[in-house]
């Protein structure tokens, strides 16, 4: 399945659903049919997915269905779009019996590269071994970019990149610049 990914992070209040909706409205405006998707049993981040697409987000969740019938939907649902976004939900490998029913899960049951949202404030060199433990975590989870989010400077931001390319291998795909650094950074 090529056509899509799915956001996830360490713990939740890392900026998930402010990334997600973002990359839902860059790829929409450049004329994309953007189908949303959301881990587990959310009905509030679904509606925030649907005013960005135009399109109803529909819910992954291995509690309540099978594997099989989270496949159907994802193919059901996906099959007249150009990208598949799928919010995950909590803690990447967070779910109602460790990892089951995680967001996880449903990257390996549809088998979805995993873009890693970190939240970086406060921390730059000691992302390492986190992006490092989540990516050895589980080897069938494909972790292929790392977005950091509250980026508080142009230095910071130089810092997280070294991170990404002389320590973990990721690639990094983007950051969520706090105010301040935006000035500095952009000018």
């Amino acid at each position: 399945m090529g056509r899509g990914f799915l956001i996830a992070a360490p713990n939740s209040g890392s900026g998930k659903t402010t990334i997600a909706r973002g990359l839902m409205a860059l790829f929409a405006r450049k004329g994309y049919k953007v189908q949303p998707f959301k881990c587990g049993p959310d009905y509030i981040d679904t509606k925030f997915h649907a005013a960005v697409c135009g399109r109803p987000s529909i819910n992954l969740d291995t509690f309540m269905a099978t594997p099989e019938h989270v496949g159907e939907l994802f193919d059901h649902y996906g099959k007249d779009a150009d990208v598949c976004v799928v919010e995950g939900m909590m803690g990447l490998f967070d779910g109602y019996d460790r990892d089951k029913g995680s967001s996880a899960e449903i990257a390996c049951v549809l088998d979805l590269p995993v873009v890693l949202v970190v939240d970086a404030k406060s921390a730059a060199y000691s992302m390492a071994p986190l992006i490092q433990g989540f990516i050895n975590f589980r080897k069938d989870v494909h972790i292929s970019g790392v977005i950091f989010n509250r980026v508080g400077s142009a230095r910071h931001f130089a810092m997280l990149k070294q991170v990404c390319d002389d320590l973990t291998g990721l690639p990094l795909l983007g950051t969520g610049l706090q105010r301040e650094a935006r000035k500095q950074t952009l000018g």
